[in-house]
C-alpha cells in the first residue's frame, strides 16, 4: 500500500506539480473515467479555470516517475 500524501513534503515545485498530476490521474489510471476532467469530485476543475491544467489533459496513459511507488 503507498504512504498517503498527507504530511508529504515536497521537494520543489517540480515535485508538487508531479504529485498534483498523479493525484488528479488517478481516476483515469483506475478506470473510472477516461479523462481527469470527466472526474466530478476532483480539484482537478478548479486547476482547469485557474489555467494551470488544459481541460483536455489526463487523456490515455501517463508515467510519474517516483511518485505512487513509495
Amino acid at each position: 500500500m503507498a504512504a498517503p500524501l498527507l504530511g508529504t513534503c515536497f521537494r520543489d515545485e517540480a515535485d508538487s506539480a508531479r504529485h498534483m498530476d498523479y493525484i488528479h490521474f488517478n481516476p483515469v489510471k483506475h478506470g473510472l473515467v477516461s479523462s481527469a476532467i470527466e472526474w466530478p469530485y476532483s480539484s482537478f476543475h478548479q486547476y482547469v479555470r485557474s489555467g494551470v491544467y488544459a481541460p483536455d489533459w489526463g487523456q490515455g496513459s501517463k508515467d510519474f516517475e517516483g511518485i505512487g511507488h513509495e
